[in-house]
């Protein structure tokens, strides 16, 4: 009797256990019912706030020293890029004057656009790659290419040569360097995002004014072909610097084969389309230009300062340019220089905060790559 007492006791012990198990977990399951999910605008203010992404804890919002980092090793690979290309006038002279003077100038300058329009047309393509996977599959094969695409340009002497070496291959590897560091470093920043891509911005003005004068000096003394020797020597030793510095803040995450390469649809949003297709007549139609504008349009907004500095830039044409034109001087120039330098390098500084703020940090690959290949048409 005492055992079945027993027996009954622990069956009903049991019952109400179950029962308390199944009330809790219906209670729970409630509450995430209840639980409304987050929307768009708390996803993309908590990707500059939490790890709700997978972020590192001890990563700061806003850069800290792996951030900064980022951005002096985006700075390099911009000195290393669209620096670069700043020589083109000293290519163009070269070219004209030896291996292709059988050539027109309008037959050589074909190369240096195809070269320039590279950068950006293949936005798309290294901005999605950089949102799924990060930097190092991108960086390490373009620096790669561009080093390798230097020595083969030291032994070329026929037009297709050059061509392929200096306006395909370096052309190619330039844009994913010049691609993934701009969308990279932004992803380290929110507030200060205008003043981090200023600084990035300032590798290629330092390139422009270091690449002439050491191409220049490098092929009277040596040649040409040593000349491109020794730059490819410079340029491995700053991209390497560069491809360990530049690591992604957000994880790895997995690549989704319905994401569109290329999206149209992008552009029907009324701020980034307008933004879009007035960059692309810009275009088409240095140092504290970039850097301060940028620290300015993090306070005051982007777009405001990009139409302001839009607006100066055309005053200064007219003001100065059209004005000095007609009483032509070497200090007339200078400041005309001066002048439109500080107000059109802003453009540069302030493409992807633009860029960004048009949407998430999530995609901000693929629309600054969208955004690239409207502008590479130009």
């Amino acid at each position: 009797m005492s055992s079945d007492l027993d027996a009954g006791s622990a069956d009903t012990i049991a019952q109400n256990d179950m029962t308390g198990l199944e009330e809790g977990t219906d209670s729970v399951q409630g509450k995430q019912k209840d639980k409304a999910p987050p929307s768009s605008d708390e996803k993309i203010k908590a990707l500059g706030t939490t790890n709700e992404v997978g972020m590192k804890p001890d990563i700061p919002p806003e850069g800290g020293t792996a951030g900064w980092l980022c951005v002096l090793g985006s700075a390099i690979g911009l000195f290393c890029t669209f620096g670069f290309l700043a020589a083109i006038g000293v290519f163009q002279t070269t070219y004209e004057q030896t291996s292709l003077k059988s050539y027109s100038p309008s037959d050589i300058s074909w190369i240096f656009t195809v070269q320039l329009s590279l950068m950006w047309i293949l936005g798309p393509v290294f901005g999605r790659v950089t949102d799924s996977y990060g930097p190092t599959p991108i960086m390490i094969p373009c620096s790669l290419l561009c080093i390798f695409s230097l020595c083969m340009l030291s032994l070329s002497t026929k037009y297709y040569q050059i061509f392929l070496s200096q306006g395909l291959g370096f052309g190619l590897g330039a844009g994913g360097i010049f691609t993934t560091c701009f969308v990279v470093s932004g992803q380290w920043f929110v507030k200060r995002r205008g003043l981090a891509v200023g600084i990035v911005t300032c590798g290629s003005s330092l390139g422009g004014v270091i690449f002439p004068f050491l191409v220049n000096e490098l092929t009277k003394d040596i040649g040409f072909a040593g000349a491109m020797r020794y730059t490819a020597l410079f340029e491995a030793v700053l991209l390497a610097a560069a491809c360990i510095l530049v690591k992604a803040r957000l994880p790895r995450k997995k690549w989704n084969p319905d994401l569109r390469w290329f999206d149209f649809r992008l552009l029907v949003d009324k701020s980034f389309g307008l933004y879009t297709f007035g960059a692309f007549l810009v275009i088409a139609a240095s140092v504290p230009g970039r850097i301060i504008p940028g620290a300015v349009g993090d306070k005051f907004g982007y777009f405001n300062v990009m139409t302001t500095v839009s607006t100066l830039t055309g005053i200064s044409v007219f003001c100065l340019w059209v004005p000095f034109d007609y009483h032509r001087s070497q200090a007339a120039v200078i400041v005309f220089a001066l002048a439109y330098g500080l107000v059109s390098g802003a453009y540069i500084s302030l493409m992807m905060p633009c860029a960004a703020k048009s949407g998430s940090i999530e995609t901000l690959g693929q629309r600054f790559g969208t955004f690239q290949s409207v502008v590479a048409i130009a």
